[in-house]
């Protein structure tokens, strides 16, 4: 029986081969409308007549407010290039396993792939800004179900006032986390030793690995090993951050995951592009995010929250950003000086069970001090 999503439901996540990408992971183009379009194969009824108007129409399908996603699951789609991504707001997904077919209720979930008589289910969905179902449209005759879409798509609001109100990004700012001596003190301990390439963790055949890719983020890091300045860093976030938490929560934060001073210099570009911290087996127990600024002496590398709106979050310095590992944020590129923070992860005792239980899934480099 197909999956039946209704308007206020999630959309499921999923990692799917596309043009560009042999993982393209769905979530993280979150933040802005998205079109889903299940057409399963050009050669379907009507299927090349509704394309065509999306096509035509690359001032609705920006990138920016709204970007179409459709889904093929017929290899001659590729082989014959019958479909192509259109920059900036048209991509499609080679859905030739069936997975997220099956994940939407385009087919049954016991389609076999490559099977004769599989019946598809052509239905178009529209997401909101943080993935929640929208609407639906049916392509009709001649694609008619895509005239009312397009001009669905045309009366929505501005993204950041997409739940009828302006949103704003479920964080909480935190002044007087560190005092100035504490925030020189970091920044002097990375001028002094210095920083090394950061990377990214990333799931690669069921293990999580470090991998680093310079469009995506650009970074530098240094880890403390002082034991009695650790200890001052723990001793702060004990009094200051924990009690926020459990006061905001209602989540015992006991411990703290990674000690490193973080540095973003505009020389370099610096950057970190749209990510969720808790995504592999590797990261799934870190549960809040902390990003304390050392300084204020730059320009760009501000924290944002896309599937919230473009409102970009700068906190004093020694001030802190705390945020659910779930949420998608980004850090846009400094362009003038550099951004020293501090950046642990915090979790409790039940997901430190976790982190042990998954440890074997941990690949060379995908390590943290804890």
């Amino acid at each position: 029986m197909p999956l039946h999503l209704a308007a206020g439901d999630p959309a499921p996540r999923f990692i799917q081969r596309t043009f560009s990408n042999p993982r393209y992971v769905f979530d993280v183009a979150a933040g802005r409308y998205m079109v889903l379009h299940f057409f399963g194969s050009t050669a379907g009824p009507n299927v090349t007549r509704a394309l065509e108007k999306i096509q035509s129409r690359p001032d609705v399908f920006d990138g920016k407010k709204v970007a179409f996603f459709g889904v093929t699951v017929d290899r001659n789609d590729e082989t014959h290039q019958r479909i192509a991504d259109q920059k900036p707001g048209i991509k499609f997904f080679l859905d030739f396993d069936l997975s997220v077919s099956k994940l939407y209720g385009a087919v049954a979930a016991d389609a076999q792939q490559g099977g004769q008589g599989v019946t598809y289910r052509q239905v178009c969905l529209v997401l909101d800004p943080t993935m929640r179902v929208r609407a639906t449209f049916v392509p009709g005759r001649e694609g008619s179900g895509i005239d009312e879409l397009i001009a669905y798509l045309e009366t929505l609001p501005p993204v950041e006032q997409s739940s009828g109100l302006e949103m704003h990004a479920p964080i909480i700012m935190l002044p007087d986390v560190f005092e100035t001596d504490l925030c020189q003190t970091l920044i002097g301990v990375y001028e002094r030793h210095g920083g090394e390439e950061s990377g990214f963790m990333r799931e690669i055949n069921g293990r999580t690995l470090l991998v680093s890719d310079h469009n995506h983020k650009r970074r530098r890091d240094h880890t403390i090993e002082d034991g009695d300045l650790i200890a001052k860093l723990q001793e702060r976030f004990i009094r200051r951050v924990a009690p926020e938490i459990k006061k905001v929560h209602q989540f015992d934060a006991t411990r703290m995951e990674r000690y490193i001073v973080s540095c973003y210099d505009a020389d370099d570009e610096a950057h970190f592009r749209p990510h969720r911290d808790n995504t592999t087996k590797g990261t799934a127990h870190r549960r809040f995010a902390v990003s304390v600024n050392l300084n204020d002496d730059f320009d760009g590398g501000e924290v944002s929250f896309p599937e919230y709106g473009s409102r970009t979050y700068k906190a004093p310095p020694g001030g802190a950003v705390v945020f659910s590992c779930s949420l998608l944020h980004a850090v846009s590129k400094v362009t003038r000086g550099r951004r020293y923070a501090f950046l642990p992860f915090l979790y409790d005792e039940a997901a430190a069970r976790i982190r042990e239980e998954n440890s074997a899934y941990m690949g060379d480099g995908a390590t943290a001090t804890v």
